[in-house]
């Protein structure tokens, strides 16, 4: 092993240190955020949680449409929204943590439905405007501030005490430093997985569809892994249905609104997109039914997330 593959093994592995510190971080910030503006674990996840954990799909976003690479930003959204639900939500479901998730879950479940039947609209049009990507953030906004008015505290729950204090400035401010940390863990683990990809001679796009997307769903697994270890179901599955809704919304929104629009390649609509809708419509359809996402659907969500990998590889 050469030292170019070395340096990038240790940033792989220094980037998952980052994730679950980070993870455990943002999740007890998040605890007692909930605690102070008495409302459910579910609306914080699906919020505060979600946006934090979906900044390095903005990012590399941004930094991709910047450089003219417009597929990487849509592939990294379709592919970190498969990853989100079938890694991410199936290692959340293995650990139980998605079996009680609370309050609003129904509500948010048509939410991201509905985003991803907009982002459908979006691929098979070929392009997000600027205007779209405007639209997209109010969207996003209004929903926000629809599930805050509408949310209530969630009395037969009672959640876990936290290591933060019981101060909402002080919360904040330690969920903002485990962002940072998921970040900078983010941003050494794709860095580190993308050299070690060239180095195999793996082509840029697929490393945007697999290395990129599932590097930049790796925040939304380290928030699940602590959550479903510390029994936040609510966190969990919050964080995981924010997170898609604010991917398509939020980051494409941006990211069109920011950079004059973005032009979607009719690959997308051959295959991913179509991936997207099925995976998150049938998690949706669970949600909706009250039907529990137990360990056994867990687990043949992770396998068929690693055989969507073997295929796109």
């Amino acid at each position: 092993m050469d030292a170019s593959m070395s340096s990038d093994w240790l940033l792989v592995i220094g980037g998952f240190v980052l994730l679950l510190g980070g993870g455990e971080v943002v999740v007890q910030g998040a605890v007692v955020i909930a605690k102070k503006m008495k409302v459910p674990p579910l609306l914080i996840g699906f919020t505060i949680v979600a946006i934090g954990t979906s900044l390095p799909e903005l990012a590399v976003s941004l930094e991709a449409v910047a450089g003219g690479q417009p597929d990487i930003a849509v592939g990294g959204v379709l592919g970190s929204n498969v990853a989100n639900v079938m890694l991410v939500l199936g290692t959340a479901s293995i650990l139980g943590a998605a079996s009680d998730p609370g309050e609003g879950v129904r509500r948010d479940a048509i939410a991201m439905i509905t985003a991803t039947l907009i982002l459908l609209a979006l691929v098979v049009y070929g392009e997000i405007t600027s205007l779209y990507g405007v639209l997209m953030l109010v969207l996003l906004a209004g929903y926000y501030s629809y599930s805050y008015l509408n949310s209530k505290e969630d009395k037969e729950r009672k959640l876990d005490d936290s290591w933060v204090p019981d101060n909402i400035v002080i919360s904040m401010i330690v969920t903002i430093i485990g962002g940072a940390l998921i970040w900078k863990g983010a941003e050494f683990l794709v860095g580190g997985a993308t050299g070690i990809a060239t180095d195999l001679g793996i082509s840029e796009a697929v490393i945007g569809l697999s290395v990129v997307a599932l590097g930049t769903s790796l925040p939304e697994l380290a928030v699940t892994l602590v959550a479903g270890l510390r029994g936040q179901g609510g966190v969990a599955v919050g964080n995981i249905l924010g997170s898609n809704m604010m991917n398509i919304l939020g980051i494409l929104g941006a990211t069109a609104a920011l950079g004059g629009g973005v032009l979607i390649s009719p690959n997308f609509a051959d295959r991913d997109v179509w991936v997207v809708l099925v995976t998150s419509g049938l998690v949706a359809a669970m949600l909706l039914d009250d039907r529990e996402i137990g360990k056994i659907t867990g687990v043949s969500m992770v396998v068929g997330y690693f055989v969507y990998m073997a295929i796109i590889l």
